[in-house]
């Protein structure tokens, strides 16, 4: 073979082991994306955890809570009213709709992991399981990014001023 045959085999290939490199969870019709969480100082007691859930069911579904080894998992959303910034715990769960998808990013929906057991560091990964009903549970991965972190593998960006 020659150089130039071997680019357009070389780049099929990228293209085809692409979606392999993409980090998701799944259960039933429920496909969770790029679950990352902020580092936290040493002393924390919160820390957060965001993610893309994509519902491909004909039916709605909903994340009710979640469990993990190192801290209690809540499901919050951010919102501002009246030019203030106010977060609140959904104690219904979040709603999935059929055919949709819920980004839980910084400023908005968000699971908190609450009486943390250890901080949480750049560069490791934590372990939560998350269940939605009727689909079930899903373990997933997140990766912990920097403590100004705005989305995965990104930096910068603030959690609307709230202090951990």
């Amino acid at each position: 073979m020659t150089h130039s045959s071997l680019l357009p085999l070389a780049l099929a290939f990228a293209v085809c082991a692409a979606p392999a490199l993409a980090q998701e969870f799944k259960a039933g019709d429920i496909v969770i994306e790029k679950p990352w969480a902020r580092a936290t100082p040493k002393g924390a007691e919160v820390g957060a955890g965001y993610f893309v859930v994509h519902n491909n069911g004909a039916a709605p579904d909903t994340l009710t809570g979640g469990s993990a080894d190192f801290a209690t998992v809540e499901i919050h959303e951010m919102k501002t009213e009246g030019g203030v910034m106010k977060m609140a715990e959904m104690t219904n769960g979040l709603d999935i709709p059929a055919h949709g998808t819920i980004r839980l990013a910084p400023g908005g929906y968000h699971v908190m992991f609450t009486h943390l057991t250890k901080p949480l560091t750049k560069g490791e990964k934590v372990h939560a399981t998350l269940p939605f009903a009727p689909a079930g549970p899903v373990t997933v991965h997140l990766n912990v990014e920097g403590v100004g972190a705005s989305s995965g593998g990104m930096k910068g960006g603030s959690m609307g001023g709230m202090k951990m």
